[in-house]
């Protein structure tokens, strides 16, 4: 039972009495979690909430906070978007295989599928291809299932199987079999940003809305989100892969095909769950796709988000990996039959 529209609060022991077969499952779903990833030989590890960067991707906001020193000075300080910076320094520190079920925070987001604190499952695994996440969440998904005592998920009236070994698709695939465009004849080499009017024209052509001043990363993500994603995680989860590497974010490019990344996003119902990269270990690349990154948001948000620097001169000394970020309560949230995420949230920001 989903309390924002009632007059009780969820504290309210009615209210609290029909949300806690969730919340014991939430528990339960949590052990699974942990028993999966103590068999696969991970260390869970905890790093900080406070830091000096929060991310540094164009549409991603953060809560911005302040740190009093002893001596009177005050430092900027933000709560994280995700443990991925502290995690990656781990590995250059010489840990092997983490996992974090981490608490996050993102401004601007709240819905029936979003929320401004949740749990953000993260795990690393270094000298592994990012297939292997692949086979990780898999397996989480089907652990997960059984752990909330449901043989398929359901959300918002579609279904999805578990079980079932997840469908693979490639953007490029997708795009041309749910919008009817060919993505690749808009894909930018390696260091260079897509040119936005074609790739803009040939999306309005398939009746796709666009914009005088849309970037190409704004049509972009309108296919993705119009007419892609709602076809995803149908009967069985997807796994969307094979981004274009100007939307790779701290993916590396693909062997062969530098103008995609190694990078999938897992679906279920049509709901992201997860999203993976074959980790980035290059600091000059990383920073110029920061810097751009941050251009696009001061130009669209007026603000930007410092670097963190001591996160780049890791990469440099981090080995090859790769990581997931799933959204734990998204994940919970179907494996326990709720309609919302605030189903399955021992408290609820208020």
């Amino acid at each position: 039972m989903t309390n924002t529209s009632s007059a009780s609060p969820w504290w309210d022991r009615s209210v609290h009495g029909d949300r806690r077969p969730f919340l014991l499952a939430r528990q339960r779903i949590a052990a699974a979690m942990r028993g999966y990833f103590s068999d696969e030989g991970f260390l869970e590890v905890e790093t900080p909430i406070l830091q000096i960067s929060p991310g540094n991707e164009a549409h991603l906001h953060a809560f911005a906070t302040q740190w009093h020193a002893p001596d009177g000075g005050v430092a900027p300080y933000y709560l994280r978007t995700s443990p991925e910076f502290a995690a990656k320094k781990l590995l250059a520190a010489g840990e092997k295989k983490i996992f974090e079920l981490a608490r996050v925070f993102r401004d601007r987001e709240r819905g029936r599928a979003h929320h401004p604190e949740f749990t953000m499952l993260e795990w690393y695994r270094v000298e592994a291809p990012y297939t292997a996440l692949m086979e990780d969440c898999a397996c989480l998904m089907a652990r997960a299932a059984r752990a909330g005592g449901l043989t398929s998920f359901s959300y918002r009236g579609v279904s999805c199987d578990p079980f079932a070994e997840p469908e693979r698709i490639t953007l490029v695939e997708a795009f041309a079999a749910y919008a009817g465009l060919d993505l690749s004849r808009f894909l930018a080499d390696p260091g260079t940003e897509p040119e936005a009017p074609a790739f803009a024209r040939a999306a309005a052509a398939v009746g796709i809305r666009v914009a005088p001043d849309d970037s190409w990363a704004d049509v972009f993500s309108r296919v993705l989100v119009e007419r892609v994603e709602p076809r995803l995680g149908q009967g069985r989860p997807t796994i969307l892969c094979e981004y274009p590497t100007s939307e790779a974010a701290l993916a590396r490019p693909k062997p062969g095909d530098p103008r995609v990344a190694e990078r999938f996003e897992l679906y279920a119902c049509g709901l992201e769950l997860a999203n993976a990269f074959g980790e980035l270990t290059d600091p000059v690349e990383q920073r110029r796709r920061f810097e751009v990154e941050m251009a696009q948001k001061a130009a669209i948000y007026g603000e930007r988000y410092p670097l963190d620097e001591g996160f780049l001169a890791a990469l440099a000394h981090m080995p090859p990996a790769s990581g997931c970020a799933l959204g734990f309560d998204r994940l919970v949230m179907l494996a326990a039959g709720g309609r919302s995420l605030e189903d399955v949230l021992w408290a609820p920001v208020e």
